[in-house]
Protein backbone atom coordinates (compact mmCIF):
# COMPACT_ATOMS: atom_id res chain seq x y z
CA UNK A 1 0.00 0.00 0.00
CA UNK A 2 1.32 3.56 -0.88
CA UNK A 3 2.03 6.18 1.26
CA UNK A 4 0.61 8.88 1.12
CA UNK A 5 1.72 12.29 -0.14
CA UNK A 6 0.75 14.98 1.28
CA UNK A 7 1.13 18.97 0.94
CA UNK A 8 1.55 21.62 4.16
CA UNK A 9 2.28 24.81 3.71
CA UNK A 10 5.69 25.99 5.14
CA UNK A 11 9.35 23.38 5.20
CA UNK A 12 10.13 20.29 6.57
CA UNK A 13 10.47 20.71 10.46
CA UNK A 14 7.22 22.50 10.82
CA UNK A 15 4.06 22.48 12.82
CA UNK A 16 2.04 21.77 10.41
CA UNK A 17 4.62 18.99 9.62
CA UNK A 18 4.32 18.01 12.81
CA UNK A 19 0.93 17.65 12.79
CA UNK A 20 0.84 15.54 9.86
CA UNK A 21 2.93 13.29 11.15
CA UNK A 22 0.60 12.95 14.37
CA UNK A 23 -2.41 12.25 12.34
CA UNK A 24 -1.23 9.67 9.41
CA UNK A 25 2.00 8.22 10.42
CA UNK A 26 4.86 8.26 8.02
CA UNK A 27 3.86 9.84 4.59
CA UNK A 28 5.71 11.85 2.02
CA UNK A 29 5.32 15.31 2.65
CA UNK A 30 5.38 17.98 0.25
CA UNK A 31 6.64 21.72 1.65
CA UNK A 32 5.01 24.41 0.03
CA UNK A 33 6.07 28.25 -0.12
CA UNK A 34 2.49 29.55 -0.44
CA UNK A 35 -1.55 28.44 1.42
CA UNK A 36 -2.98 28.90 -2.61
CA UNK A 37 -0.20 26.53 -3.92
CA UNK A 38 -1.16 23.61 -1.39
CA UNK A 39 -4.73 24.01 -2.36
CA UNK A 40 -3.93 23.81 -5.96
CA UNK A 41 -1.63 20.54 -5.49
CA UNK A 42 -4.94 19.10 -3.41
CA UNK A 43 -7.48 19.86 -6.48
CA UNK A 44 -5.31 19.35 -9.51
CA UNK A 45 -4.48 15.56 -7.77
CA UNK A 46 -0.59 16.08 -7.53
CA UNK A 47 -1.16 15.38 -3.91
CA UNK A 48 -3.46 13.16 -2.10
CA UNK A 49 -4.09 15.64 0.68
CA UNK A 50 -2.66 18.38 2.54
CA UNK A 51 -2.98 19.50 6.68
CA UNK A 52 -3.53 23.03 6.95
CA UNK A 53 -3.63 25.21 10.01
CA UNK A 54 -7.13 26.77 11.11
CA UNK A 55 -6.69 27.91 14.53
CA UNK A 56 -4.64 29.04 17.32
CA UNK A 57 -5.59 29.48 21.25
CA UNK A 58 -3.75 32.68 21.30
CA UNK A 59 -3.78 34.09 18.03
CA UNK A 60 -7.22 33.27 16.14
CA UNK A 61 -8.18 31.73 12.99
CA UNK A 62 -6.17 31.56 9.76
CA UNK A 63 -8.64 33.87 7.58
CA UNK A 64 -6.59 32.92 4.39
CA UNK A 65 -7.32 29.49 4.66
CA UNK A 66 -11.38 29.99 5.57
CA UNK A 67 -11.21 32.21 2.32
CA UNK A 68 -9.71 29.16 0.17
CA UNK A 69 -12.11 26.38 2.00
CA UNK A 70 -14.85 27.90 0.43
CA UNK A 71 -13.29 29.19 -2.84
CA UNK A 72 -11.54 25.48 -4.14
CA UNK A 73 -13.09 21.95 -4.20
CA UNK A 74 -11.75 20.92 -1.27
CA UNK A 75 -13.17 18.78 1.75
CA UNK A 76 -12.27 18.98 5.73
CA UNK A 77 -11.71 15.32 6.33
CA UNK A 78 -10.65 15.26 10.29
CA UNK A 79 -9.33 17.60 12.48
CA UNK A 80 -6.40 17.93 15.19
CA UNK A 81 -4.85 19.85 18.15
CA UNK A 82 -1.31 20.32 18.25
CA UNK A 83 0.46 21.88 21.35
CA UNK A 84 2.92 24.32 20.29
CA UNK A 85 6.39 24.39 21.85
CA UNK A 86 9.00 26.87 20.46
CA UNK A 87 12.93 26.29 20.53
CA UNK A 88 15.82 28.44 20.59
CA UNK A 89 18.01 25.84 17.76
CA UNK A 90 21.69 26.61 16.65
CA UNK A 91 24.31 25.01 14.64
CA UNK A 92 25.87 21.94 16.62
CA UNK A 93 28.56 23.11 18.95
CA UNK A 94 27.56 27.01 19.29
CA UNK A 95 26.32 28.27 22.60
CA UNK A 96 23.49 30.41 23.52
CA UNK A 97 26.06 33.35 25.02
CA UNK A 98 27.83 33.48 20.70
CA UNK A 99 24.21 34.01 19.44
CA UNK A 100 23.29 37.49 18.50
CA UNK A 101 19.99 37.40 16.61
CA UNK A 102 17.53 34.96 16.09
CA UNK A 103 15.06 34.13 13.42
CA UNK A 104 11.33 33.03 12.93
CA UNK A 105 7.90 33.52 11.84
CA UNK A 106 6.28 36.64 13.20
CA UNK A 107 3.66 34.76 14.87
CA UNK A 108 6.10 32.36 16.88
CA UNK A 109 8.27 35.34 17.48
CA UNK A 110 5.16 36.92 19.26
CA UNK A 111 4.82 34.32 21.77
CA UNK A 112 7.91 34.08 22.93
CA UNK A 113 8.29 38.20 23.71
CA UNK A 114 9.20 36.91 27.36
CA UNK A 115 12.22 34.93 26.53
CA UNK A 116 13.19 37.84 24.12
CA UNK A 117 12.69 40.65 26.29
CA UNK A 118 15.15 38.61 28.89
CA UNK A 119 17.63 38.48 26.02
CA UNK A 120 17.85 41.98 24.65
CA UNK A 121 21.35 41.78 23.66
CA UNK A 122 19.96 39.21 21.20
CA UNK A 123 18.05 40.94 17.98
CA UNK A 124 14.90 39.38 17.10
CA UNK A 125 14.89 39.03 13.17
CA UNK A 126 11.31 37.78 11.57
CA UNK A 127 12.01 34.63 8.71
CA UNK A 128 9.02 33.81 6.57
CA UNK A 129 8.88 30.21 8.00
CA UNK A 130 9.85 29.00 11.64
CA UNK A 131 11.36 25.68 10.17
CA UNK A 132 12.74 27.41 7.66
CA UNK A 133 14.62 29.82 10.00
CA UNK A 134 16.77 26.90 11.26
CA UNK A 135 17.06 25.08 7.58
CA UNK A 136 18.93 28.82 7.12
CA UNK A 137 21.08 29.01 9.23
CA UNK A 138 22.48 24.85 8.86
CA UNK A 139 22.72 25.72 4.92
CA UNK A 140 24.34 28.75 5.59
CA UNK A 141 26.22 27.80 8.54
CA UNK A 142 25.44 30.89 10.49
CA UNK A 143 27.51 30.28 14.04
CA UNK A 144 26.28 33.48 15.30
CA UNK A 145 22.60 32.86 15.15
CA UNK A 146 19.65 30.95 16.25
CA UNK A 147 15.72 30.04 15.20
CA UNK A 148 13.23 29.50 17.09
CA UNK A 149 11.15 26.09 15.78
CA UNK A 150 9.83 23.12 16.64
CA UNK A 151 12.15 20.21 18.12
CA UNK A 152 11.23 18.29 14.59
CA UNK A 153 13.04 21.50 13.06
CA UNK A 154 16.16 20.64 14.86
CA UNK A 155 16.00 17.01 14.10
CA UNK A 156 15.20 17.59 10.27
CA UNK A 157 18.18 19.41 9.57
CA UNK A 158 20.69 18.31 12.05
CA UNK A 159 20.63 21.40 14.58
CA UNK A 160 21.09 21.51 17.85
CA UNK A 161 18.19 22.56 20.99
CA UNK A 162 19.81 25.28 22.77
CA UNK A 163 16.97 26.34 25.16
CA UNK A 164 12.97 24.43 24.93
CA UNK A 165 9.75 25.45 25.48
CA UNK A 166 10.31 29.22 25.96
CA UNK A 167 6.96 29.98 24.48
CA UNK A 168 5.29 32.59 26.90
CA UNK A 169 1.96 30.32 27.74
CA UNK A 170 1.78 26.46 27.92
CA UNK A 171 -1.87 26.89 26.69
CA UNK A 172 -0.50 27.01 23.32
CA UNK A 173 -2.55 25.11 20.95
CA UNK A 174 -2.59 25.23 17.07
CA UNK A 175 -6.15 23.18 15.28
CA UNK A 176 -5.12 21.79 11.77
CA UNK A 177 -7.73 20.24 9.42
CA UNK A 178 -6.84 17.30 7.07
CA UNK A 179 -8.00 18.14 3.66
CA UNK A 180 -8.92 16.17 0.99
CA UNK A 181 -10.53 16.70 -2.93
CA UNK A 182 -14.60 16.88 -3.31
CA UNK A 183 -16.54 13.69 -3.58
CA UNK A 184 -13.93 11.62 -1.19
CA UNK A 185 -11.35 11.79 -3.42
CA UNK A 186 -7.71 11.07 -2.04
CA UNK A 187 -6.44 10.77 1.80
CA UNK A 188 -9.05 9.12 3.67
CA UNK A 189 -9.77 10.19 7.54
CA UNK A 190 -7.30 8.58 9.93
CA UNK A 191 -8.51 5.83 12.72
CA UNK A 192 -12.02 5.19 13.67
CA UNK A 193 -15.32 7.06 14.44
CA UNK A 194 -18.81 8.20 13.19
CA UNK A 195 -18.57 11.96 12.16
CA UNK A 196 -19.74 14.26 14.79
CA UNK A 197 -18.58 17.62 13.33
CA UNK A 198 -19.66 19.68 10.33
CA UNK A 199 -18.19 22.65 9.03
CA UNK A 200 -20.68 25.08 7.02
CA UNK A 201 -19.85 28.54 4.85
CA UNK A 202 -22.82 30.43 4.08
CA UNK A 203 -24.17 33.63 2.97
CA UNK A 204 -26.94 35.72 4.03
CA UNK A 205 -29.48 38.60 2.56
CA UNK A 206 -28.09 42.12 3.81
CA UNK A 207 -30.98 42.60 6.08
CA UNK A 208 -31.98 43.08 9.62
CA UNK A 209 -32.45 39.58 11.76
CA UNK A 210 -30.94 37.02 9.04
CA UNK A 211 -27.82 35.98 11.36
CA UNK A 212 -30.12 35.58 14.34
CA UNK A 213 -32.71 33.64 12.00
CA UNK A 214 -30.16 31.11 10.81
CA UNK A 215 -28.68 30.26 14.18
CA UNK A 216 -32.08 29.77 15.05
CA UNK A 217 -32.65 26.98 12.66
CA UNK A 218 -29.62 25.64 13.59
CA UNK A 219 -30.63 25.26 17.20
CA UNK A 220 -34.19 24.12 15.95
CA UNK A 221 -32.49 21.09 14.20
CA UNK A 222 -30.64 19.73 17.40
CA UNK A 223 -27.03 20.68 16.43
CA UNK A 224 -24.53 22.73 18.76
CA UNK A 225 -22.76 25.85 17.67
CA UNK A 226 -19.01 25.56 18.67
CA UNK A 227 -17.72 28.42 16.32
CA UNK A 228 -18.88 31.11 14.41
CA UNK A 229 -16.43 32.99 12.06
CA UNK A 230 -17.10 35.96 9.52
CA UNK A 231 -15.02 36.70 6.92
CA UNK A 232 -15.49 40.14 4.15
CA UNK A 233 -17.21 39.03 0.30
CA UNK A 234 -14.92 40.55 -1.65
CA UNK A 235 -16.52 43.54 -4.04
CA UNK A 236 -19.78 43.71 -1.58
CA UNK A 237 -18.43 46.05 1.65
CA UNK A 238 -19.73 44.90 4.66
CA UNK A 239 -21.22 42.27 3.32
CA UNK A 240 -19.62 38.49 4.91
CA UNK A 241 -19.72 34.81 4.64
CA UNK A 242 -19.86 33.19 7.64
CA UNK A 243 -18.31 29.61 8.84
CA UNK A 244 -19.66 27.53 11.60
CA UNK A 245 -18.70 24.80 12.93
CA UNK A 246 -21.56 22.63 14.49
CA UNK A 247 -21.38 19.11 16.09
CA UNK A 248 -24.05 16.26 16.16
CA UNK A 249 -25.03 13.64 17.74
CA UNK A 250 -26.02 11.31 14.67
CA UNK A 251 -26.12 12.15 10.74
CA UNK A 252 -29.85 12.95 11.23
CA UNK A 253 -29.68 16.00 12.82
CA UNK A 254 -26.83 17.29 10.71
CA UNK A 255 -28.63 16.40 7.91
CA UNK A 256 -31.63 18.33 8.87
CA UNK A 257 -29.54 21.14 10.11
CA UNK A 258 -28.03 21.90 6.16
CA UNK A 259 -32.02 21.34 4.55
CA UNK A 260 -32.99 23.95 7.27
CA UNK A 261 -29.93 26.20 6.91
CA UNK A 262 -29.93 25.74 2.51
CA UNK A 263 -33.55 26.84 2.60
CA UNK A 264 -32.23 30.14 4.37
CA UNK A 265 -29.09 30.96 3.16
CA UNK A 266 -28.39 32.39 -0.23
CA UNK A 267 -25.23 30.11 -1.05
CA UNK A 268 -24.20 27.01 1.57
CA UNK A 269 -20.95 24.77 1.75
CA UNK A 270 -20.82 21.97 4.09
CA UNK A 271 -16.86 22.06 4.26
CA UNK A 272 -16.92 18.65 5.31
CA UNK A 273 -18.09 16.14 8.14
CA UNK A 274 -15.23 14.70 10.49
CA UNK A 275 -14.57 13.32 13.77
CA UNK A 276 -13.84 16.18 16.34
CA UNK A 277 -10.64 16.53 17.96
Amino acid sequence: MKNDRIAIQGELGSNSHMAALAMLGEMEIVPCALSAEVFNRVVSGDVDGAVLPIENSLHGSVAEHYDLLLERPVEVRAESMLRIRHCVIATPGVRLEEVRRVMSHPVALSQCRRWLHAHPEIEVVPFYDTAGSVKRLMSDGLRDAAGIAPELAARQYGAEILVGGIEDHVENFTRFYLLGREGGLGVKAPGEGVPDKMSLAFSLEHRPGTLVAALELLAAAGVNLTKIESRPVISHPWEYIFHVDVRFENAGLADAAVEAMRRHCGRLKVLGRYRGA
